[in-house]
């Protein structure tokens, strides 16, 4: 019996759990391994896709007589294959550490790209048939698909503050067994059984205890894996939210003793506290707090202590003095110890700027007695909110602007966050913390110490680069940088620093055995005192960044110390090519950790899609009778190039709509929403064209209208964000999809237009380009972020804009 409507909600639910799974995979990479993966898991969902379309050109006279026993075998195998495939990654021993020391690393990654592009074939495949199926009917289909996958990609921020993210995974299969029965009904497929079976094994998934089975197992080098091996240990508390999983661990036999870069001098015993990680990572800590000051002597003997010393300074000028006690904003306040440390150094007012709720709630409530009711005293206010947010809608002025040490030893000495965006420490980010300081006012950024210097110096060179955008004609008169033996404290002043605040700062550091890295007027003979190293580094760096030769020394310099700005976010780019082979030979005397891991990770990663494309997606048609059907040059030509457009533009806004939305999860989704909704608009429009005679003309308005649009916002987006970004992110997505909107829009029209052109002319050669647009996507989304390491999102995007001018000229040469 033939079927005769194709089924469209279950498509709709298909697509919904792809995407889905598309991005809850990046929160759970991030709690497995270290930073997001975004760009490989779109990588590999493309690499899916595309490869289910060859597979389908391939074999579809085969399908075609059972094509609903195939469909539904398809949907079937996603759905399990959701959990299964993140199961069987999980144990790949793959190490990114050890990506360059051990040959069989590259293959583990490999592993594990083609495990996570399984679910996406299978889903593909199932979509595929119906489109070939009920070809008629694509205007229909296409609306249900696309429509699925923008809920699927925005409802995935709901549903992972209800569910932890591998809960998640076997609702998504749950999900996907639903759509295969709704498939049965809408096939009008005989089997009614069939439908009965899909629906028992929904719920039974549903219902089935997680278990150990399903658990997460993070890295063994991660923070908190090393921590629970460490007798006593044990987990007391955890949360999860689309922020991260955090998790509270308490160790009754060897107390906690976490108080970064502490004196060697001192003699104070912190107080008892709990490690807190976030996806793995850290610890911060909860220190208990029972009103008493006096248990917090230690805090004071931190490099971080040293502004509060500058404020009070006995001979300051009469604006600067501050009789009841400093101001204090802490941005990034976690559990609190920067809190505690203000309180202790006589704070009259603190306001405290914690992102994530989980662990407000956790000081708030559920630890509230142990931390003494921190985060609910009347001169301590928390603000659950995003750092730069939360600064620039302030109307407030501070005499101090503490950045937290938000990161852990561990990864900032392995390089592992290179690939992550943070807008915390870019020159624009400088410029507005310093605008919300009070005359005198300090700002103080806490780094832990690398060595040879790498983010202290970038960190050094972002703060000069912001005074001078300021229209400080002076930047080192109001810079101060001093090193213990294990972080570095910058001080960056509203102000010229005076004699007596020097004074201070020299009196401060020679009780610590801290050394002066950098202070106005500073010789070189003062450097270098306690914490020997061969040579002042740090001074050096310091004041060859202030001399007119600071882009020479930056261009010379073994890593990459460039200052971040909001167009290249990556902060923790050190990386440098020229290095490379040097430091590579140095790996038996030590020289491998001074890599930037996650560099190499992302080449490796490019290298495999491009080698896992060209074996999946092209050579099966290669080899295949569909190789006398080639499309023609300019053709082909089209077909790659609105590819990579697509994914540069795709790529280049999720990690530009990071600082708006205020965490890369939340960008994923939003944009990918975005886009393939209006895309798919785009598409359906484009449609109504095809074989109008203006359909060329069309094209061309469609490619004006994305170069148009890109230009407009690589010009407005930064006022914009600045004005906007206060708003609660239910304000915030909703913008999002609007500003994405007319873009998506416009680029939802090349393809169809392509298509239809040369189903017109040759559409043998469609299976062909197909396949050559879906190598574009899959090396496109890799691509795409490495260019924007080098050259910042603008470039991306403005080479997406040429690339598809690049196509409208190849498609009308062709015509």
């Amino acid at each position: 019996m033939p079927m005769s409507r194709p089924p469209l909600i279950a498509i709709s639910l298909l697509s919904a759990c792809m995407l889905a799974y598309e991005v809850v995979l990046t929160r759970l990479f991030s709690m497995v391994l270290w930073h997001h993966f975004a760009y490989m898991i779109i990588s590999a969902a493309m690499l899916g896709y595309g490869a289910s379309g060859t597979a389908l050109a391939l074999l579809k006279e085969k399908i075609a007589p059972h094509f609903g026993a195939v469909y539904l075998t398809a949907a079937a195998a996603m759905a399990f294959l959701m959990p299964a495939a993140f199961l069987l990654a999980q144990q790949v021993p793959y190490n990114p550490l050890e990506l360059l020391w051990d040959t069989t690393q590259p293959a583990k990654l490999l592993a594990i790209y083609l495990l996570m592009m399984l679910p996406f074939f299978c889903g593909g495949l199932s979509i595929g048939l119906v489109w070939w199926r009920f070809g008629r009917e694509a205007g229909r289909i296409y609306a249900y698909d696309m429509l699925g996958a923008g809920a699927g990609s925005l409802g995935v921020i709901g549903v992972l503050f209800l569910l932890p993210p591998e809960r998640f995974l076997i609702m998504l299969t749950a999900l996907a067994l639903l759509a295969a029965a709704i498939a049965v009904i809408e096939l009008q497929m005989k089997q009614r059984s069939l439908m009965k079976a899909f629906i028992g094994l929904a719920l039974l998934v549903a219902v089935v205890p997680s278990g150990n089975w399903l658990e997460v197992r993070p890295s063994p080098y991660k923070d908190l894996s090393q921590t629970l091996h460490v007798a006593g240990a044990h987990v007391v508390a955890e949360r999860s939210s689309p922020l991260g999983q955090i998790t509270v661990v308490e160790n009754t036999r060897i107390p906690f003793r976490h108080a970064p870069g502490m004196s060697l001098n001192s003699t104070d015993e912190p107080a008892p506290q709990l490690a807190i990680f976030v996806d793995g990572d850290g610890p911060s800590v909860l220190t208990r707090f029972d009103g008493e000051l006096a248990p917090l002597d230690y805090l004071d003997q931190l490099t971080s202590a040293l502004p509060y010393h500058v404020l009070e300074t006995p001979h300051a000028e009469p604006h600067v003095r501050r009789h009841a006690g400093p101001h204090v904003l802490v941005l990034g306040a976690g559990a609190g110890s920067d809190v505690l440390q203000a309180l202790y150094r006589g704070a009259g007012e603190v306001d405290a700027v914690e992102l994530d709720r989980n662990i407000i709630d956790l000081v708030k409530k559920r630890f509230h007695e142990f931390a003494g009711d921190l985060y609910i005293r009347p001169d301590v206010h928390v603000h659950e909110a995003e750092a730069r947010g939360f600064v620039n809608a302030t109307h407030k002025r501070f005499d101090l602007i503490q950045v937290a040490l938000l990161d852990s030893f561990g990864i900032a000495s392995a390089g592992l966050y290179g690939l992550s965006e943070s807008y915390l420490y870019t020159v624009e980010a400088l410029q507005t913390y310093l605008s919300r300081l009070t005359p005198g006012g300090v700002l103080a950024i806490t780094r832990w110490l690398s060595l040879p210097p790498r983010d202290t110096l970038k960190l050094f060179a972002t703060a000069a680069v912001a005074l001078e955008r300021e229209g400080i004609a002076n930047p080192a008169a109001r810079l101060v940088m001093i090193r213990g033996w294990k972080t570095v404290t910058l001080l960056v002043k509203n102000g010229d620093f005076t004699g007596p605040e020097i004074d201070a700062i020299k009196q401060f550091s020679r009780e610590r055995s801290f050394d002066v890295a950098y202070y106005p007027g500073m010789r070189a003979d003062e450097a270098n005192h306690y914490n020997l190293l061969d040579k002042p580094y740090f001074f050096e760096g310091a004041t060859a960044l202030l001399s007119t030769q600071r882009q020479s020394f930056i261009d010379r310099y073994k890593f990459y110390i460039e200052p971040a700005t909001d167009n290249r976010p990556y902060f923790f780019r050190f990386f440098k090519w020229s290095a490379a082979a040097e430091l590579f030979a140095l790996r038996k005397q030590g020289g491998m950790p001074l890599l930037d891991w996650s560099y190499p990770l992302l080449a490796a990663t490019l290298v495999q899609a491009f080698i896992a494309s060209i074996l999946l997606i092209l050579a099966p048609l290669a080899v295949s009778r569909a190789r006398r059907s080639l499309p023609p040059g300019r053709m082909a030509f089209y077909f790659l190039a609105i590819g990579l457009a697509f994914m540069f533009m795709e790529i280049a806004f999720i990690q530009k709509f990071v600082l708006f939305l205020a965490h890369p999860l939340y960008a994923i989704a939003v944009v990918l929403c975005a886009f393939l909704v209006f895309a798919a608009a785009g598409s359906r429009l484009a449609g109504r064209w095809h074989g109008n005679a203006d359909a060329g003309r069309y094209l061309i308005l469609a490619v004006a209208g994305i170069a148009a649009f890109s230009l407009l916002y690589l010009a407005l987006l930064p006022y914009l964000f600045r004005f906007l970004i206060h708003l609660p992110d239910a304000a915030k997505i909703p913008i999002s999809i609007a500003l994405i909107a007319p873009l998506a829009l416009c680029m939802g029209i090349p393809f169809p237009t392509g298509m239809a052109r040369l189903a017109s002319t040759a559409d043998d050669a469609i299976p062909w380009a197909w396949a050559i647009n879906g190598f574009a996507s899959v090396i496109g989304a890799v691509l795409a972020t490495l260019l924007a390491i080098h050259l910042g999102f603008a470039a991306v995007i403005l080479l997406a804009v040429l690339i598809y001018t690049a196509a409208a000229a190849a498609l009308r040469g062709q015509g």
